[in-house]
């Protein structure tokens, strides 16, 4: 496998080199919006951490990681009012891994909405934003 890569997208963004749209952060793990989102509400959870995927991470890295996403899944399943939460994570490229950090798709489902297409184009800022601000109050409702 190759090696980790600490200047890969996530790393930076952890850095605070590159801006982001964040969700929730704690000691272990940022949660930030996915700006190609395939749903609207598409969060991505991602451990502090350093490692490629789940096949070279610490075992240790995965409860706070997991902790995490279960938090921001039942928050954007609140603030989107969705049917359900799809939770995906990808290894290698032959799996679909395009950025080289372990991160976790939160996504809010329908049924009978399809997802859009990962097209490489960004989404709005502003409306990623908004999503943003409405799964933060999400998890400040007694009910997350």
């Amino acid at each position: 496998m190759p090696a980790y890569d600490p200047n890969n997208i996530l790393a930076k963004i952890l850095r605070g080199e590159i801006p982001s749209i964040k969700v929730y952060e704690d000691s272990d793990t940022l949660a930030i919006m996915d700006i190609m989102p395939q749903a609207d509400g598409h969060v991505l959870v991602i451990p502090r951490a350093p490692s490629r995927n789940l096949l070279d991470a610490d075992p240790a890295t995965f409860k706070p990681l997991y902790e995490t996403v279960q938090i921001i899944a039942r928050a954007v399943q609140q603030a989107f009012g969705s049917d359900g939460v799809l939770v995906q994570q990808f290894n290698e490229a032959a799996a679909g891994q395009s950025i080289y950090h372990l991160h976790v798709h939160v996504l809010p489902r329908n049924v009978g909405e399809p997802l859009r297409p990962h097209s490489g184009k960004m989404a709005d800022q502003a409306l990623l934003a908004k999503h943003a601000e409405m799964i933060r109050q999400a998890l400040n409702s007694p009910q997350t």
